[in-house]
């Protein structure tokens, strides 16, 4: 498994966390995201993740930001991309089985580190469902 990971200045010290459970898990980490907590624009370093997603040079792609919205919204600003942003471990699964989502937000001043890895693990552990789902997740996109 490979996964696109991008982060504002806000997110870094949690881009480490899920970076570290990541490999732990031998999967493969493209970084896009900042090392730094030195004020950046999340633009910059998620529509990268976007691409990689898009483009299906990646599995999953994961973003974080201060409140996980930014992100999220410029994510799915890419046609192909169904970014949900998450808080707890219950939405990171919905958002996948339902929604088959493919970019997970994670809202780094309203969650913790602990619960940001929690819903990486559940969001890449979880399956979509199909079905039912498959017909909506269809009309997501701008034809």
């Amino acid at each position: 498994m490979k996964i696109s990971i991008g982060n504002d200045h806000a997110g870094t010290t949690y881009k480490t966390a899920v970076v570290d459970y990541l490999k732990s898990r031998n999967i493969e980490v493209i970084n896009h995201g900042t090392d730094s907590e030195e004020s950046v624009d999340y633009p910059d370093f998620v529509h990268p993740v976007a691409q990689d997603v898009e483009n299906k040079t990646v599995d999953f792609g994961i973003i974080i930001c201060g409140s996980g919205n930014g992100a999220n919204m410029t994510a799915n600003k890419h046609q192909s991309v169904r970014s949900a942003l998450c808080w707890i471990k219950e939405i990171a699964a919905l958002a996948r089985e339902h929604n088959n989502a493919n970019i997970l937000s994670i809202p780094a001043r309203y969650t913790s580190k602990e619960q940001a890895v929690e819903m990486v693990q559940v969001f890449l552990d979880t399956e979509f469902e199909g079905g039912r789902h498959s017909r909506r997740v269809e009309k997501i996109a701008c034809k």
